[in-house]
């Protein structure tokens, strides 16, 4: 027998064909290593997820840089609704809106703002009305009295001086004197202790229900003792600094009563007691 030949009996040779090679052995690794199919589908789906989410991004980003840059949002008008007596072109003027601004830029709370700080409006208020028209809805204020410093100036109810008055006009309620100049400009931004007094004052006047306030004619706030009131003939009434309705309520007696004599002041400042002074009005 040829000794190339393997036998049965050659434990030896067929011992080692049986062993394994490295490349073998490296191959059998590999496939071990191999990614399960599941986890290439997790990051499929994550690759399609990113892929969507940055083209919704690009999406967004494209129109919105088109809605803030395209002509077809350009303020072409804007209306001025709610002024009566403040001219529109002055709250345009105060608005302040610039030429052809975008429609979605433009700051509307600030446009508010410059116009609500107009001493005769009360609030502002912007509307975008698509696609390029702005609408600015105001609320004025209301005069209620006028006040005398050197000229005459509207007043409101909330004590904000609204503007001067250079017409002979005669309001409905007493006017208002004794306010300096200085007070006078604070009145524009917000009303000041004396005229928040004036106004309590003459709300005590028309909650009497009578003809008292008819026969008001100014209210003097430059006494340090309280206000002081004139009559339309000249009689001077000093109430003090508290309890008006109770006083006011003695003075409508009091006029009537002393409208025949020779009286130019009534002190109601004591209580329960009626100060009376004779002699020529002032």
């Amino acid at each position: 027998m040829s000794r190339g030949l393997l036998s049965p009996r050659g434990v030896g040779a067929l011992a080692e064909l049986g062993e394994r090679t490295s490349l073998v052995a490296g191959q059998r690794r590999a496939r071990r290593r191999a990614r399960p199919p599941a986890a290439l589908a997790r990051l499929k789906r994550r690759v399609v997820t990113v892929a969507l989410v940055l083209g919704v991004a690009a999406a967004v980003l494209s129109a919105g840089w088109w809605v803030t840059t395209s002509p077809r949002f350009a303020v072409a008008a804007v209306e001025v609704q709610g002024a009566s007596r403040v001219p529109v072109a002055r709250i345009l003027a105060a608005a302040a809106i610039p030429p052809r601004a975008n429609l979605w830029t433009l700051d509307g709370s600030a446009v508010a703002a410059r116009v609500a700080a107009l001493p005769e409006i009360r609030r502002a208020d912007v509307v975008r009305d698509l696609p390029n028209r702005v609408t600015i809805l105001v609320e004025e204020r209301r005069p209620f009295t006028l006040v005398h410093a050197a000229r005459l100036h509207w007043m409101d109810e909330d004590g904000h001086v609204l503007g001067e008055e250079r017409r002979a006009v005669a309001p409905g309620v007493p006017v208002i004197s004794g306010l300096t100049e200085e007070e006078l400009a604070s009145m524009r931004t917000a009303p000041g202790p004396k005229a928040r007094a004036a106004v309590a004052l003459i709300r005590a006047l028309l909650r009497s229900g009578g003809a008292l306030a008819a026969e008001i004619s100014e209210i003097d706030m430059s006494r340090p003792e309280g206000p002081v009131l004139y009559t339309v003939d000249g009689v001077e009434v000093r109430l003090g600094t508290e309890e008006w309705d109770e006083r006011l309520a003695r003075l409508e007696g009091v006029l009537a009563q002393v409208a025949t004599q020779d009286v130019s002041g009534v002190d109601l400042r004591f209580k329960d007691q009626v100060v009376l002074r004779s002699g020529a009005p002032r």
